[in-house]
């Protein structure tokens, strides 16, 4: 009888995926040492983009970081965040806690995972459609009055069904990341004539702008792209850090030589935290040289809000600086921070350009995601062009989009608008009329959000124009959707 022989195979092969990459993050939460929040503790490997997936992870599940301490020496990564829930709580939803230990403990950052991830759905507003069902498109520029109003309304014409959309805008620059599909067919749009088409009438519109371009190129930065290049996973903050750089592509960074009032634009003074608060406190970065180290220390000083700790960490990676140590804190509602890096070609700042730079962009960052005035949700049957009419009745009623969060959700379009007068007087109530008559059956709901603008006039109340606004909608609609 023939001996039978199993095939042999090295106990270490096993092993080679982590000794190539690292093994996978070590994630542990500790909910007893703190009575106020919930320790994560996380160690690995440390591979240049690891903590902002970690943050990234964190953000995503809508946790505030209220403090952190970050060490990467040595090629260890070793951070600690200290998290609560959107209500300021500790964890305590077992389930919760496990899809954070699953999310982060898979990590295993290859050079081509630390890539940017640029596409993403919003927790709050996510579409249902699955990014497979529509075509990405991206577009950066100067902003002016009308302008969103104005691409809504080129994509319509287009015959493109608008499935998702997120803009900011700060210094009167203009960044939307969006997904169209196809009118009639709600498919993909994936002819490259189309396409084509579709990219040089929206550049038409963003080109209509007279100012002169601020990035000292002599002509203008807008842009328009659609494509696979937006392809990724379905997280808010992908589509957050593709907003953020579209935003460095046309130098928001910059101060404007003028005031240019747009649609989407935000004066710097805000709302969710950033330059100014009633105190006259100001948003301070700085950097310092650490020569025994080798590092650059940048400190900031700011009002505390969510999401801040993934703005600032996301500028530092795609400015190619590797972040060592760092020190989150926060006090009376208010945040510190406290990042020692390097570049990535293992360096220090080298002049002081170079470090003028990092200021900036950091102070854009904090500023650019906020915004001023009165939160407005909208909820009516989806229909294409629906967006295209709700910002133009907007838009004729003297009111600026300062941000614009659209998507859908099955036959449902849930529509978030940050809103402010054009002119800086308190916001006309006939708009609210307008759009219940040019849109029939429309549930809304608003929200005075907590203004922290620059002083007002003592004829100017910053805080009655929520309170005027929801009392009239309130009146109008019989339904009003709770805004958390």
């Amino acid at each position: 009888m023939k001996k039978v022989c199993s095939p042999y195979f090295d106990p270490d092969f096993d092993d080679l995926p982590e000794r190539i990459y690292g093994p996978p993050c070590r994630v542990c939460i500790d909910n007893d040492s703190m009575e106020d929040s919930t320790i994560v503790k996380v160690d690995s490997v440390n591979k240049q983009g690891l903590l902002l997936e970690v943050v990234q992870v964190l953000t995503d599940m809508n946790l505030t970081i209220s403090k952190s301490y970050i060490s990467s020496d040595a090629g260890w990564f070793m951070d600690v965040f200290h998290v609560k829930d959107e209500h300021g709580n500790k964890l305590t939803d077992q389930r919760v806690i496990n899809t954070i230990q699953q999310a982060i403990g898979t990590k295993k950052v290859s050079p081509r995972s630390a890539q940017p991830k640029l596409y993403s759905n919003e927790a709050h507003y996510g579409s249902e459609h699955s990014t497979d069902h529509s075509t990405a498109i991206e577009m950066s520029g100067t902003d002016r009055p009308g302008l969103f109003s104005e691409i809504s309304a080129a994509l319509v014409d287009l015959h493109c069904n608008i499935v998702e959309a997120h803009a900011w805008s700060h210094n009167a620059r203009l960044a939307c990341v969006a997904h169209i599909s196809d009118e009639s067919t709600d498919t993909p749009i994936d002819d490259p004539n189309r396409l084509a088409t579709i990219e040089d009438h929206l550049a038409t519109v963003l080109r209509a702008t007279t100012a002169v371009s601020w990035s000292g190129t002599g002509t203008d930065n807008q842009e328009v792209k659609t494509g696979e290049f937006l392809g990724g996973e379905s997280t808010m903050t992908n589509v957050e850090r593709r907003l953020h750089r579209l935003m460095v592509s046309v130098s928001d960074f910059e101060e404007s030589p003028g005031e240019i009032e747009g649609d989407l634009n935000s004066s710097g003074f805000n709302v969710d935290g950033g330059c100014d608060d009633q105190e006259g406190k100001r948003t301070v970065v700085s950097v310092e040289s650490c020569d025994e180290k080798g590092y650059w220390i940048v400190s900031i000083e700011c009002k505390d809000r969510r999401r801040l700790m993934f703005d600032t960490v996301c500028t530092l990676t795609d400015m190619q600086y590797v972040i060592f140590h760092a020190s989150i804190g926060t006090r009376d509602g208010y945040a510190f921070q406290e990042y020692f890096i390097r570049h990535i070609d293992g360096y220090a700042m080298n002049t002081e350009s170079e470090k003028e730079r990092v200021i900036k962009c950091l102070e854009a960052a904090i500023e650019r995601r906020v915004c001023e005035g009165v939160k407005i949700e909208l909820c009516a049957e989806n229909r294409v062009g629906l967006l295209s009419d709700i910002t133009r009745v907007l838009r004729e009623n003297g009111l600026a989009v300062v941000r614009a969060d659209v998507a859908t959700k099955g036959e449902k379009a849930v529509n978030a608008f940050y809103v402010r007068d054009i002119s800086g007087n308190e916001v006309d109530m006939e708009f609210v009329e307008s759009m219940k008559r040019e849109m029939g059956p429309i549930k809304l709901a608003v929200k005075n959000v907590d203004t922290t603008t620059r002083p007002s006039s003592p004829e100017r109340s910053r805080f009655s124009i929520g309170d005027m606004l929801k009392t009239q909608i309130e009146r109008l609609s019989q339904k009003v959707i709770p805004i958390k």
